[in-house]
């Protein structure tokens, strides 16, 4: 795997930015705000509230990633891991607030997929979802990881392999592992 220069630069960035820069803020910005807003486009798709657009979801992470002291990005792997879950939380919350302004709304159980393949409809703000994810972190934070990452990061298994520094072999096992681990546990 040899590094991506737009993968440096952007660390790059990100570390200049920890340092005080805000012209490194002015020029990262852009850089993560495109490809941020075509993934929460890509998740708003399959999502069963239509009220959010995919600008308001992008816009809410980046709020809470630069107004954030406790979180501290390191690099392009931790801004899009972290993205990854505060979109997934973000979506989830929503949902529970939908659910609970109309006193259960009309939830149904969601499945997150057949044992080897995700529909792109699923609806990514499910409370059941939200909470299998959180349970599989606790049980394995590399396959949670791999699902926040391709699933909810919209990344594709090479960008995960290369991201997280696994091979493409490995990657391909654990999503596999954790869709079924996922689809059981939602099943239950």
């Amino acid at each position: 795997m040899t590094p991506n220069p737009v993968h440096n630069d952007i660390t790059q960035l990100i570390a200049d930015w920890r340092a005080g820069s805000s012209s490194a803020l002015n020029l990262l910005l852009p850089k993560l705000y495109a490809e941020l807003r075509q993934l929460a486009a890509s998740h708003l798709r399959g999502a069963g509230d239509k009220t959010l657009q995919p600008t308001a979801l992008v816009n809410e992470v980046m709020l809470r990633l630069l107004d954030a002291n406790s979180i501290h990005i390191s690099d392009r792997k931790h801004f899009f891991t972290t993205a990854a879950k505060l979109m997934r939380q973000i979506l989830c919350d929503a949902a529970r607030a939908k659910a609970r302004d109309k006193r259960g709304g009309d939830w149904q159980r969601a499945e997150l997929a057949e044992a080897q393949h995700i529909s792109a409809d699923m609806d990514t703000t499910s409370p059941a979802l939200h909470e299998a994810l959180a349970q599989l972190e606790r049980l394995d934070p590399r396959m949670a990881q791999i699902v926040e990452l391709r699933y909810f990061g919209g990344l594709e298994v090479n960008e995960v392999a290369s991201l997280l520094e696994l091979d493409e072999r490995t990657v391909y096992r654990d999503w596999a592992m954790a869709k079924a681990w996922l689809k059981h546990r939602l099943e239950l």
